[in-house]
């Protein structure tokens, strides 16, 4: 995108009044940014928008939308995805209320691959602490980016566990991301900056509002396939992305916890609401299946990773042989069918014989579980093991 048409895009999230949707609204009219600004005050007032809104889009305040240009320009790997941009992730698009675009810093193409969010309390027990980030990096080897607010207590464990097996991560932050929000989590942040993406739906310069977050909130949601309440009590942020999550349609799961720890009494009550009890990673890969299946195929068919040595403890014949049409990521499986061996082997092993990045062989295992040739033992360790009868 040049200057020009990121100057006519910051100008619109600029505008005071301008609610995402009517942004969207001129957006859809008019085709791009430049062209709605353009179209004037009788264009924008056709739209429905008010005269505070066409005020601040005639004459917007240039030192601000200067400085957010600068800020962008300012460094590697700062980037602006618009409702436009093909980057753009389609599960958002599809949230009442979706952002006209997405500050980012880090990696936007984990935008593109299936998330679970994971969320909790910040005065989170050491039991708590220990369970996000414990299923935050299963998750990961399954393939999963597990995207959470940078908050204190579970959001900040879910984002260490995934780093912590080398996996993705995102964070939603409810502030601009010229800023980081708690600031004990600057090395947090940018250590997901670095290795995995900080996005918000706010300019530079927004400092930490307490309206912020459940728009925040709604992000995570609308972003993942699934939520996952690790821990919260009855009164908690948590529990509005648990329901945003279900009014949009996606999967929520909870972590029952002790009748006398108060932070696991939200989890309870979600779990009487109709969320799916989780004891294991597997009842959230289980549950997700479904929708899992399809987008792991066209992530494996889109970028399958490079092959390495492989040593075999089986035959050909022993492996998965999918249909003629899947024949590309069908030999990817089939090296880590043949790397497993016949005992339970570790991700990390399996990455040091393959020579494959962590989370393409995450996918391609889920993959295979999903497909019910490989288990997963209370170690986390993977393992072949006989393909379902048909039913």
């Amino acid at each position: 995108m040049n200057d020009d048409d990121l100057r006519a895009w910051l100008w619109l999230l600029r505008a005071p009044g301008l609610s995402p949707p009517l942004a969207l609204r001129l957006i859809s009219e008019y085709g791009d940014a430049a062209t709605a600004l353009a179209a004037g005050r009788g264009g924008w007032s056709r739209l429905g928008l008010s005269r505070t809104a066409c005020d601040a889009l005639a004459a917007p305040d240039v030192t601000l939308v200067d400085a957010d240009l600068a800020w962008l320009r300012g460094a590697p790997g700062r980037h602006l995805v618009t409702f436009t941009d093909p980057r753009y992730p389609q599960r958002l698009r599809e949230i009442d209320g979706a952002p006209a675009a997405l500050f980012c810093i880090g990696d936007v193409e984990l935008l593109r691959l299936p998330q679970i969010g994971v969320v909790g309390a910040r005065s989170a027990t050491a039991q708590g602490l220990d369970n996000a980030q414990g299923f935050a990096a299963a998750l990961c080897g399954r393939g999963l980016v597990v995207t959470s607010g940078l908050a204190l207590g579970i959001d900040g464990a879910a984002h260490r566990g995934a780093l912590s097996v080398g996996g993705n991560t995102i964070a939603v932050c409810g502030t601009g991301l010229d800023r980081v929000y708690p600031a004990r989590h600057k090395d947090l942040a940018h250590a997901i900056a670095a290795r995995g993406l900080l996005v918000s739906e706010f300019s530079p310069g927004m400092p930490p509002l307490p309206e912020n977050f459940p728009q925040r909130n709604r992000l995570i949601a609308g972003l993942s396939l699934g939520v996952l309440v690790v821990e919260a009590a009855r009164e908690s942020g948590s529990l509005i992305t648990a329901r945003l999550a279900a009014e949009q349609g996606r999967e929520v799961f909870a972590i029952p916890g002790s009748i006398h720890n108060t932070l696991a009494r939200g989890c309870h009550q979600l779990i009487r609401q109709g969320a799916r009890l989780v004891e294991s990673v597997d009842d959230i890969v289980e549950e997700l299946a479904g929708v899992l299946a399809g987008a792991l195929a066209d992530a494996l068919a889109a970028d399958a990773p490079a092959s390495g040595p492989a040593p075999s403890r089986a035959t050909a014949a022993e492996a998965p042989t999918p249909r003629a049409a899947e024949a590309e990521p069908a030999r990817d499986l089939q090296s880590i069918w043949r790397a497993m061996g016949d005992e339970p082997v570790t991700v990390d092993r399996l990455v040091e014989q393959l020579q494959w990045p962590a989370d393409k062989l995450g996918e391609a295992l889920l993959k295979l579980e999903l497909d019910g040739w490989v288990a997963t033992d209370s170690a986390g360790r993977v393992m072949r093991r006989r393909r379902p009868s048909a039913t």
